[in-house]
């Protein structure tokens, strides 16, 4: 019997952020769902069987991982089960934007439209889908401080409950890997241990913990801060809280929104300066508004209404953004001052690396085939590649 062909396809740019270094003149060769080789191209040996794409005055990125985002494409997480759109569509949008994994984020709600929603996301997520991968949910409550809880309704905000922690949990059928909570919360301590032993990170946000609560959570096992800057209490020269301590404290990755609005680019410098370059992770914290028209929209049961792209509450409270990673990682080197390398390392390797995803956000022999494509100077995306298959080709 005669052995099933094998089909390897080279992608060829100018130059490649793999993200750990540059490439020139760069060229990786996938064969099915796996890199085979990356390099630059005259290392390579041309054969005639190759499917061969070459791109002019453009650049390769591993494909990018938005670990906190609400919706797109009119498909809103939180209350997926009465979405006007489907996980589909917003995956088949979020390939256009070069992303090729993401975790759909649900805010709180009251318990029992929770459970459904979580229960109704994970079946979702297990269906083929036409663009980016839906990796883990993320749980932005219901374990938050009322008065930092942003666009949240105080209605859903809910006392830590370890009982109904593990429900949440449950009903997510083994896809919950993050849960966002205050850490200054009545067993805080006792819901991190619980977190942890069912390798869910517990991530500290929508607070008003002073250093000494901050502190006391980071030792139990929380290492990861929610949208740093964002709904909590800002910096100050005489106390210490919640975000003095993650931009100082190593143990500590920091989300951070890179819409250019959620965070002054002042502040995304100070974080750029503080943090290392593996701790620190870009977030779109989209909506289901992006690609669509200005409206009115939701995130779970709140209304939201969005007018020039810009989206929020009724009361003017910031509520998530219509801006994904595909232009938002630029601010960190406008802003941040980051060099590319570096940029590109917050929106790829280390969302990757930093919830056990391994085999991807690197572009190395062995690892996925997720990659994007980008045209130079205007950083117009030109392809995307997910599991060795185009997800989205520009027209």
């Amino acid at each position: 019997m005669n052995e099933k062909k094998k089909h390897r396809v080279l992608y060829q740019a100018d130059y490649m952020i793999t993200p750990d270094r540059t490439i020139e003149h760069a060229a990786v060769l996938v064969q099915d769902e796996t890199i085979l080789a990356v390099g630059g191209l005259s290392g390579f040996a041309m054969d005639d069987t190759f499917e061969i794409h070459c791109f002019k005055d453009a650049y390769i990125t591993p494909g990018f991982i938005d670990t906190h985002i609400h919706g797109a494409g009119g498909c809103d997480c939180s209350t997926i089960a009465d979405s006007p759109s489907t996980l589909q569509e917003m995956s088949r949008v979020l390939g256009g934007c070069g992303v090729t994994g993401f975790f759909p984020s649900v805010v709180a709600d009251e318990p029992e439209k929770m459970l459904k929603n979580l229960a109704r996301l994970a079946d979702e997520m297990k269906k083929p889908m036409p663009g980016a991968e839906p990796l883990a949910i993320h749980l932005e409550g219901p374990f938050l401080n009322p008065l930092r809880r942003g666009s949240q309704p105080e209605s859903a905000i809910s006392p830590i409950d370890l009982y109904l922690a593990k429900e949440l949990i449950s009903a997510g059928g083994g896809l919950v890997k993050m849960m966002t909570f205050a850490p200054e919360l009545e067993n805080a301590t006792r819901l991190i241990e619980y977190l942890r032993s069912v390798d869910v990170k517990p991530s500290m946000g929508h607070s008003l913990a002073d250093g000494e609560k901050t502190l006391r959570a980071i030792d139990a096992g929380a290492n990861y801060c929610t949208h740093l800057f964002n709904g909590m209490l800002p910096l100050h020269q005489r106390e210490i809280t919640l975000a003095g301590i993650v931009l100082t404290d190593p143990r500590v990755t920091a989300e951070m929104i890179i819409d250019g609005r959620h965070v002054h680019p002042r502040m995304v410098d100070l974080a750029c300066r503080c943090k290392r370059a593996n701790r620190i992770i870009g977030i779109s914290d989209g909506t289901m508004a992006y690609n669509m028209p200005d409206g009115n929209y939701r995130i779970g049961p709140t209304p939201i209404k969005v007018v020039n792209g810009f989206s929020q509450t009724e009361d003017g409270i910031f509520a998530g953004t219509t801006t994904m990673l595909d232009t938002g990682w630029h601010s960190l080197m406008s802003s941040g001052h980051l060099a590319e390398t570096r940029a590109a390392q917050a929106v790829t390797a280390n969302p990757a690396s930093n919830f056990g995803f391994l085999d991807r956000g690197v572009l190395l022999p062995g690892r996925l085939a997720d990659l994007a494509i980008f045209e130079k100077g205007t950083n117009r995306l030109l392809m995307t590649v997910r599991r060795g298959e185009v997800i989205y080709q520009n027209e």
